[in-house]
């Protein structure tokens, strides 16, 4: 089967990055800051506050395309063990114990560890310049 969007792979890749980068830095800023929305912040040392500064920093750094394969890992390895220790409790399947995203996020990242930052990234920009 040829693949209709094959051509678009790479402008596709560094969409896909860009966009769950910057979704997983606001899952920290709303743990960190309580925004966008939330109620009150978590404070900084504590497993929610270090999970956010992973999630916001990591973010971030996925998003810019800067050190992506190592934020992506370190983001990939929080995501699996929140699944473990919140929603895997609630029972074994992730559509019932509300853990979908984070296994989505996990293998999201894990796969974007594999490939690295791609093209619309700080990485791709600073090799040029060399």
């Amino acid at each position: 089967m040829e693949r209709f969007l094959g051509k678009y792979s790479s402008c596709l890749y560094a969409t896909l990055r860009i966009i769950a980068g910057l979704m997983f830095a606001l899952h920290g800023s709303q743990k960190l800051f309580a925004w966008p929305g939330g109620n009150a912040s978590v404070p900084l040392a504590s497993l929610m506050g270090f999970a956010g500064v992973i999630e916001l920093v990591g973010g971030l750094l996925i998003a810019f395309g800067f050190l992506s394969s190592y934020a992506a890992f370190i983001a990939s390895g929080e995501m699996a063990a929140a699944y473990f220790k919140a929603h895997a409790p609630q029972g074994a399947l992730p559509l019932l114990n509300r853990g979908e995203l984070a296994v989505l996020y996990c293998f999201l990242f894990l796969y974007i560890a594999s490939i690295g930052s791609g093209g619309w990234s700080l990485d791709a920009l600073m090799s040029r310049r060399r």
